[in-house]
């Protein structure tokens, strides 16, 4: 146990330097980590480490669904949801139809049932990569927003594809009539119990004396007791999780009211998120060694050629796929043809980023290694290799010739949006003007208090600037390296203070205490001059 817990922090160093060297090279991360995940296994003296499948999924799964619920943005959901549902249930159940009859029939003894179950292990791709991916490059916020859309609802529909078709092969028995009432009962169901796990929540976070440590560990709690309320009646744990999310998140304002709370919160779960986006990649690297040695009869370079052939077959679909929805509903229908044509820019955006990552590689993991009888799962490791085979794909060639591709193509936003400059100054604009009108309207007689007073007077300097801000194209422009300077200049004085309060520790005068708490608002000025000054 010791040397597997040695093992596996050597093992999360080692991914940290990797990160900061994909950011140094302006490479997405997930790409360094999927080519380490492939080298660590095969590192000699690196022991192979073998986990619990069911322990994979109700580690992972839970909270990486639960934080791309939490992140959803309703208006924007309910703006692109056509889009994003042909993607997310459409796309998913069509490619888990091609690629269980392609491997059936390419992959020697691989049935049906287990051709569904690596179509619905391959079919979901992975918001995070394609984001970090896309991240500094100009792509239309539409994309954005239906790529995001689309992994939260296919992680759901993907893994329910995949627990039908596990079912099946664990009992010998499929009925698709029996399948589809028991699909929408058991995602119906498991919205039902989410929802009401999540107003549970709502109550003790809304009307319970909490502080930011409790709120912060009750949110990683959650999606755990979601999950497992939902599986304990035999319901959707996934959509437990994701209506769970969606409507915590919609909630939140009216929960986490301090901004310590909030704070603490976001810190703690881009942590957590980002150590099991690592953690996955590194136990599919450290499986590697076992996985190539399980596959029996079938050698590594049959191997790799099932999974190139499932990967282009995957590629394909998606590219087919986002390009017929795209157009062939405006050939039939007059109320899509009133809508602005999708043209092809943002159908090969959306379709060349369908990168599959850390969903697929816990369902894969997921598999049970033994049937009811006592006898191996078959071929389990031949699909984890083969999706393992398709993360690098599709991940590495994809996600390294995405930016190429839309450098290329040259793709400018599709909807009117206000850059993101004016849409922080309009939002201080109006907030900050709301202060004002509530101090004179409810505390008027507090102006003699000589901190109102301030307040009110830098409310109003603010209330200006935002103004000028948003007064003309040539001020904000010209503004631009104003803004972008101050910032650098107001990163070194805090630097230099954080300085002055590292010689005051070794003075008696102040308390630890007290300048833990200088320490901090500098931290959070520095996060309201980053973006005051984007």
């Amino acid at each position: 146990m010791h040397q597997n817990l040695l093992l596996i922090l050597g093992l999360l160093f080692v991914v940290m330097l990797l990160v900061m060297l994909a950011q140094k090279i302006r490479i997405a991360y997930p790409i360094f980590l999927v080519l380490a995940g492939l080298g660590i296994g095969f590192i000699p003296g690196i022991p192979p480490l073998e986990l619990d499948p069911e322990l994979i999924f109700l580690v992972f799964l839970p909270p990486l669904l639960y934080e791309a619920a939490w992140y959803t943005s309703w208006k924007e959901f309910k703006k692109w949801s056509k889009g994003i549902i042909m993607l997310a249930f459409g796309l998913v159940f069509f490619t888990s139809f091609v690629v269980a009859h392609a491997a059936h029939a390419f992959i020697p003894g691989f049935t049906l049932a287990l051709g569904f179950l690596l179509g619905g292990i391959i079919s979901p791709p992975d918001a995070v990569a394609a984001t970090t991916v896309l991240k500094g490059l100009k792509v239309p916020n539409r994309t954005i927003t239906i790529l995001e859309g689309e992994s939260l609802v296919n992680d759901a529909s993907s893994l329910i594809v995949f627990r039908f078709a596990l079912a099946a092969i664990l009992t010998g028995v499929f009925s698709m009539q029996q399948a589809t009432g028991q699909f929408f009962m058991v995602s119906g169901m498991g919205v039902v119990v989410g929802l009401a796990g999540a107003h549970v929540m709502y109550v003790i976070h809304r009307f319970l004396p909490t502080s930011a440590a409790i709120d912060a560990t009750l949110t990683v709690m959650t999606p755990y007791i979601l999950f497992l309320s939902a599986e304990h009646f035999h319901y959707s744990g996934v959509m437990a999780v994701v209506s769970g999310g969606l409507f915590m998140s919609f909630r939140s304002h009216e929960i986490f009211r301090t901004g310590g709370t909030r704070v603490n919160m976001v810190a703690v779960w881009h942590t957590l998120v980002f150590v099991m986006n690592t953690l996955v990649f590194i136990l599919i690297g450290l499986e590697l060694p076992v996985i190539v040695r399980g596959m029996g009869d079938v050698s590594l370079i049959q191997a790799v050629k099932y999974g190139v052939f499932i990967s282009l077959i995957a590629i394909a679909i998606r590219l087919l796929w986002v390009f017929a929805t795209a157009h062939i509903p405006r050939l039939f229908s007059k109320k899509w043809r009133r809508l602005p044509s999708a043209g092809w820019k943002n159908p090969l955006i959306i379709g060349w980023a369908g990168m599959r990552g850390v969903v697929s590689l816990a369902s894969a993991l997921s598999i049970p290694l033994y049937m009811g009888n006592g006898e191996p799962f078959p071929h389990r490791d031949l699909i984890i290799f083969i999706t393992f085979v398709v993360i690098l794909i599709t991940l590495v060639f994809q996600g390294l010739t995405l930016p190429a591709v839309i450098r290329l193509i040259k793709i400018g936003e599709l909807d009117p949006v206000l850059p993101e400059h004016e849409q922080h100054a309009g939002i201080r604009l109006r907030l900050d003007t709301l202060a004002l009108r509530h101090l004179d309207t409810r505390h008027a007689s507090a102006y003699s208090n000589s901190l109102v007073k301030a307040y009110a007077e830098k409310l109003r300097r603010e209330i200006e600037g935002h103004r000028q801000n948003l007064s003309s194209d040539e001020v904000c422009s010209s503004r631009a390296s104003e803004r972008e300077e101050f910032q650098q200049i107001m990163f070194d004085i805090h630097a230099q203070q954080r300085n002055e309060l590292f010689k005051m520790k070794n003075e008696k005068t102040f308390t630890d205490e007290a300048i833990r708490k200088a320490e901090h608002l500098l931290d959070i000025n520095d996060v309201r001059i980053s973006e005051s000054t984007v």
